[in-house]
């Protein structure tokens, strides 16, 4: 019995310091991360942790910071003639790669971060009544089960335990039976004999039968499955992988349906320039284009607007403080930008939809340069009616492939003409190995599937090009819970049809995700989520 209780020590001591070191490992890393807020409190600007906000406060949303609660932009802002607007990083709510510009009277959610800009807000939500809390708290109402290797052990102990009842009972009913013939046998050989007590054969026989009883069970199962699983976590850590529950490594094992966010995770959630660059004046080409976009951007200090980094970083590489290997072109281009002379710049405009810069060239021929939406920079154009429908056409061919376009024209003062030099597009690539992984998922069995807030032509266009297939499909239709918050437990009658075979889902809110994973779910499958976002 003491070796049998040191068996289950030993068992239970494993699992306890691998699920602790992992909770530990995750403790730190949500410490590390615990975010702080700019508060406005008596009379003084302090800085204090986010969960002691309260519905009210005056904050400070600067550049680099993540936002603390859902909250308000105020329509006045101190020292400042104008409203104010930040860009917002809302990619781990909404899948949209590109920050939104946001101003007075707009709600700004936690858990989004301001790229650019820098305004006051007032606290609107704080926990679990922010768009943040909620979606953490719909998830708490997951229910889990039991990896199917668990249900498998459980079932090979309850038969082993039975056959060995069954045997172990019909060993004992032989040994009392064979003892009591051997005791008669014993008292005929001998008369003087006294023969053992019918209560203490019986005795004598149990307890040989509850030793091969328990010998038979293998009680050794778990500790070998839990050292296994534990190996298995330490292999994982080596990849970066923190594993809180040593259950989840079954679970995932046995994932037959993996549902993938869009945006950070299948992608690399950062706009990249592509190749295909349509011009419309004699001699363009992307690379001309492209430089001359960036005259039309604060080149010599750091990009604030998603569309200059585009531009200045991404598309010609330039040197920036915080790049461990610079790349040589880039400071070849830098320094050909320096010999130009900017005279004035108009930083991007959400009610003009374009940025602007007056400039001078080496030989003193001062030009114009702008930037934007394509719709808007042919406007500006002289010969917009010549080429309005090559325009257009481009623009929305590219479109339905979601693909984005940045129009870029020039202006000589010369003769005030705006000519449209030509249209950059750019799109938020898959990462490099996306494409592989989803087809190894499948090999070993796994379906993947996307769910994305982003918009259904780019999420199309995206799985497209990943081979995930085409058939993506937009919000309507889709579960949503109701008035009580309960799930539904008939998602599979109802939706199942319309859910299992879709490559993917656009368009769509957190709601939305968790209701379809388990539609999957009450259909059968294994299901498993991944994201890099709340929204998942």
């Amino acid at each position: 019995m003491g070796i049998l209780l040191g068996i289950q020590l030993i068992n239970a001591t494993i699992a306890f310091y691998e699920t602790t070191k992992a909770a530990d490992a995750v403790d730190a890393l949500k410490a590390a991360l615990k975010p702080r807020a700019t508060c406005h409190r008596d009379g003084a600007w302090v800085g204090l942790p986010a969960d002691e906000l309260v519905p009210g406060d005056l904050i400070l949303l600067a550049a680099g910071a993540a936002v603390p609660a859902d909250c308000s932009v105020n329509r006045l802002q101190a020292g400042r003639d104008g409203p104010a607007e930040i860009e917002v990083d809302q990619s781990a709510m909404t899948g949209e790669s590109l920050p939104a510009r946001l101003g007075p009277g707009d709600l700004v959610k936690m858990g989004s971060v301001v790229k650019s800009g820098e305004v006051r807000a007032t606290v609107h939500s704080t926990g679990t009544n922010t768009y943040f809390g909620r979606t953490a708290l719909m998830i708490q109402t997951v229910e889990s089960s039991g990896g199917s290797l668990e249900r498998l052990l459980l079932q090979i102990m309850v038969i082993l335990v039975g056959i060995s009842v069954v045997l172990c009972s019909i060993a004992l009913a032989y040994l009392i039976d064979s003892s009591r013939a051997n005791e008669r046998q014993r008292l005929a050989l001998v008369p003087a004999y006294t023969p053992k007590a019918d209560s203490a054969i019986v005795k004598e026989c149990l307890s040989f039968a509850v030793v091969l009883l328990v010998a038979s069970v293998p009680v050794a199962i778990e500790i070998v499955t839990t050292t296994t699983l534990a190996t298995g976590s330490r292999i994982l850590s080596r990849h970066g992988a923190i594993v809180t529950r040593l259950a989840a490594i079954e679970a995932m094992a046995g994932m037959d349906m993996l549902c993938s966010d869009k945006t950070g995770t299948l992608t690399l959630n950062k706009m990249v320039i592509q190749d295909d660059c349509p011009t419309f004046s004699p001699d363009e080409t992307k690379d001309s284009v492209m430089f001359q976009a960036a005259l039309a951007a604060k080149w010599k200090e750091p990009p604030r607007d998603a569309l200059d980094t585009m531009v200045l970083k991404t598309g010609l590489k330039l040197p920036q403080a915080d790049d461990e290997d610079p790349n040589p072109e880039g400071h070849a281009t830098l320094d050909r930008l320096n010999t130009f002379k900017q005279l004035e710049f108009t930083p991007f405009d959400p009610r003009t939809k374009r940025t602007e810069g007056r400039l001078e060239d080496p030989d003193g021929k001062v030009f114009r340069i702008t930037k934007g939406a394509p719709h808007v920079i042919l406007s500006l154009c002289y010969n917009k009616d010549e080429i309005r429908d090559a325009v257009e056409n481009k623009v929305h061919e590219l479109g339905t492939r979601g693909i984005r376009s940045l129009a870029v024209a020039r202006m000589d003062e010369e003769d005030g003409k705006w000519r449209m030099l030509g249209v950059l597009t750019f799109l938020d690539p898959p990462r490099p190995d996306t494409k592989h992984t989803i087809e190894q998922a499948r090999i070993f069995g796994v379906e993947v599937k996307m769910i994305t807030g982003d918009n259904k032509t780019i999420a199309v266009e995206t799985a497209r090009v990943l081979g995930m297939g085409t058939l993506i499909q937009g919000p309507q239709g889709l579960p949503m819970l109701g008035d009580n918050s309960k799930v539904p437990d008939n998602l599979a009658a109802n939706f199942g049809a319309l859910i299992v075979p879709s490559c993917g889902f656009a368009q769509v809110f957190p709601e939305h995700k968790y209701l379809i994973v388990e539609t999957l779910r009450q259909v059968g499958y294994r299901c498993g989520m991944t994201g890099d976002g709340v929204n998942d």
